[in-house]
């Protein structure tokens, strides 16, 4: 494939990296609004940008004719208008929280682990943490807000907060510290013990290998998607 990064810091030259291993040429790197003369031919573009960018650079990819694979968190309040943007121009996205393997299967766990846990939900408290390096901008992040989503969906809670505390509230802590790349834990407590399920990341390389997989997966496609789709499961 001829590859548009559309972000070229750590996770854009991560990412470059294994396009590279993988026999894939990056024909443009991109750290403004793409326009056609950015693009230079270009089949397929992996933006990884800023969540007061990302929704713009999409819709101008999806103008521009180019399936883009999104891992730029923190514009969820935004995504029916992409879906229904791509969709209107018969455009190819595919975003997701996190493109890592190892997060995917870790949703799909905590997902049934919640059904389990479901029967016992007056004895047990469910909190997520969420730990990442200090340059991350959004809190909580894309991560912590799909297993949330999760959670709520598989057990009785009624909504999750980063303040409020009650029996119907998930807490979800976010804490930001140096170069750590993404650390989550689904914690249930009891007054006599705890189980804990937790994801972590040693490197970008796992989130920059899905990116990759998914722009490879894309290929030819049209729709909005999702990494569950990428993968199958």
């Amino acid at each position: 494939m001829k590859v548009a990064l559309v972000g070229y810091g750590k996770m854009g030259k991560a990412i470059e990296e294994i396009l590279v291993e993988r026999g894939h040429e990056v024909v443009a790197r991109i750290n403004h609004l793409p326009t056609k003369e950015d693009i230079n031919n270009a089949e397929i573009a992996i933006e990884f940008t800023q969540p007061n960018a990302a929704v713009n650079n999409i819709k101008a990819l999806i103008e521009l004719g180019l399936p883009t694979v999104s891992g730029t968190t923190g514009w969820s309040d935004s995504k029916n208008e992409i879906d229904s943007f791509v969709k209107g121009k018969n455009g190819a996205l595919v975003t997701a929280s996190n493109f890592s393997l190892g997060v995917n299967l870790f949703f799909e766990l905590s997902k049934r682990f919640a059904e389990l846990m479901r029967p016992y939900k007056n004895d047990y408290q469910i909190e997520i943490e969420e730990v990442h390096h200090t340059q991350k901008l959004d809190a909580p992040s894309g991560t912590a807000i799909t297993l949330a989503e999760h959670l709520l969906a598989y057990s009785d809670y009624e909504n999750w907060s980063m303040t409020e505390k009650s029996p119907t509230t998930i807490p979800v802590r976010a804490l930001r510290v140096d170069e750590v790349p993404g650390t989550h834990s689904v914690t249930y407590t009891s007054a006599i013990d705890s189980l804990q399920l937790t994801h972590t990341a040693h490197s970008r390389k796992g989130f920059a290998l899905g990116a990759v997989i998914a722009a490879e997966w894309l290929s030819g496609k049209k729709g909005v998607f999702g990494m569950k789709d990428v993968l199958g499961i």
